[in-house]
């Protein structure tokens, strides 16, 4: 049965998708790089903010220095403006809890704005384990995020569901042996979720509920 359900946090538990495609775009204009369009951008979001940062301004990871300054001067004085929620989340997670399920989050973010944005829509309280960028060696897609969240709770991987709305979520969950759920509102598309293969796709996050409990009568 399901007895951890981890989560990754930006486009899939929290809206910060306009956020983050607003602060690269400022963070382009105000060094005078190449602008770029959302469907340029949107493809490399889930991944870490220096491999972005590289990747949009062709520069090598040990000149984004400035880029990386000025994308986290702009999100953090819009965070609260731009950041939404998404609907049934909090619903869902207080009903995972009371099923006794052990709840975590693991991000490509750095851990202070990962906690601004759990605080935000009070969700902090449900996470037993947070996994951010600062706690790892190797991020997503690497294994070691979601090894080390189901390690800090003592599940067991096979018990263990991923929920994510980006390549790297599903790959990192899958190279860790726990299952995976894409999540059908990622601004990537349904349909390129599907190419990666997770084990589900959920339309709105209590899909959940029937997950946990088909793969409680598993045999």
């Amino acid at each position: 049965m399901i007895e951890c359900v981890l989560f990754d946090l930006d486009g899939t538990i929290v809206n910060t998708n306009e956020l983050i495609i607003n602060s690269f775009m400022h963070a382009l204009k105000e060094n005078n790089l190449p602008a770029l369009t959302r469907e340029q951008i949107i493809p490399l979001m889930g991944t870490t903010l220096q491999q972005q940062l590289g990747a949009f301004s062709g520069l090598e990871l040990k000149d984004i220095g400035v880029l990386e300054r000025s994308y986290r001067s702009y999100n953090n004085a819009h965070h609260d403006e731009l950041v939404q929620a998404f609907p049934y989340v909090n619903e869902t997670m207080e009903e995972l809890q009371r099923r006794g399920i052990k709840l975590g989050i693991v991000t490509t973010k750095i851990r202070p704005n990962t906690l601004k944005s759990l605080e935000m829509f009070d969700l902090l309280k449900y996470m037993e384990t947070i996994v951010t960028v600062n706690d790892v060696t190797h991020p997503k897609p690497h294994p070691e995020p979601v090894l080390t969240a189901v390690a800090n709770l003592g599940v067991d991987p096979a018990k263990t569901l991923m929920v994510g709305d980006s390549a790297v979520d599903i790959q990192s969950a899958k190279a860790a042996g726990v299952l995976v759920a894409g999540v059908a509102w990622s601004l990537k598309g349904e349909a390129v979720l599907r190419t990666y293969e997770p084990d589900y796709i959920i339309q709105e996050m209590k899909d959940l509920y029937s997950i946990v409990e088909q793969e409680t009568m598993q045999p």
